[in-house]
């Protein structure tokens, strides 16, 4: 009797992407990245719903990088989350899918990979 394979899960996902911190991308939350692997969709992003550097594998979303920049998988992100993952993906888009196809290594697309501002818009400060 043959073994059967484990199934994989999204946490187990993970390990197989590069995991990007706050201070590399500009974003509140991580984002992982990923080659294509074994993937039946097109490049995809995976995002944290918590803020910070530690993240919570089963509170995060999925969202496509083309062609257009929308969730695919997981639950609403934020309205402003959603729109600085935008920005960021639009920035780092040729870096994202040379990363997806193999065309780059981790640590190339490392260095490619530019951060966004992500403070918030004169007059959304606090007291103003």
């Amino acid at each position: 009797m043959r073994a059967s394979k484990p199934v994989a899960n999204e946490a187990d996902d993970l390990f197989e992407m590069a995991n990007l911190s706050p201070a590399l991308t500009g974003l509140p939350m991580v984002v992982w990245i990923s080659e294509r692997g074994r993937a039946r969709h097109d490049v995809r992003v995976k995002v944290s719903l918590v803020h910070g550097r530690r993240a919570n594998p089963s509170r995060t979303v999925s969202i496509s990088v083309r062609p257009k920049v929308e969730i695919v998988a997981g639950p609403e992100i934020g309205g402003r989350d959603m729109e600085l993952v935008r920005q960021w993906i639009e920035l780092n888009r040729d870096a994202i899918i040379a990363y997806w196809t193999g065309d780059l290594l981790t640590d190339e697309v490392i260095a490619r990979l530019r951060a966004i501002s992500s403070s918030p818009p004169a007059g959304d400060a606090p007291g103003q």
